[in-house]
């Protein structure tokens, strides 16, 4: 099960990079222009949470020490994000993003059950 949860943060951030080029590359980020700050900030929170998922989720695979810490503290960014991302697009009424966040959300939370079985990461 460790090896579901690393492969889950490993796929999850770069997944979160991925959907962000390519809302990028789209055009598709309206806020760039109406609300640049707010954007900037999130952007920043977004990233960390991929970068931090994408350590951890190395670290779970390689069993390291500091593993189980960087693990739960990447959780909690993406317990954020897929709380709070779903909120944006239920107000444009995109309810398939809605409910990917949902599943996420969940398999989130079974990553972070199989991470912490056991004494060791």
């Amino acid at each position: 099960m460790r090896a579901y949860a690393a492969w889950f943060a490993v796929l999850m951030g770069v997944g979160m990079i991925g959907m962000w080029a390519m809302f990028f590359v789209a055009g598709d980020v309206p806020e760039l222009e109406a609300e640049p700050i707010r954007l900037g900030f999130h952007l920043v929170a977004e990233g960390l949470t991929a970068v931090m998922l994408l350590i951890a989720g190395i670290g779970v695979a390689r069993r390291r020490a500091w593993a189980r810490s960087a693990y739960l503290f990447a959780a909690g960014l993406l317990a954020y994000t897929v709380i709070v991302s779903p909120g944006y697009f239920g107000q444009q009424g995109q309810w398939g993003f809605v409910a990917m966040f949902a599943a996420f959300g969940a398999l989130a939370a079974l990553a972070v059950w199989a991470a912490m079985r056991g004494t060791q990461v």
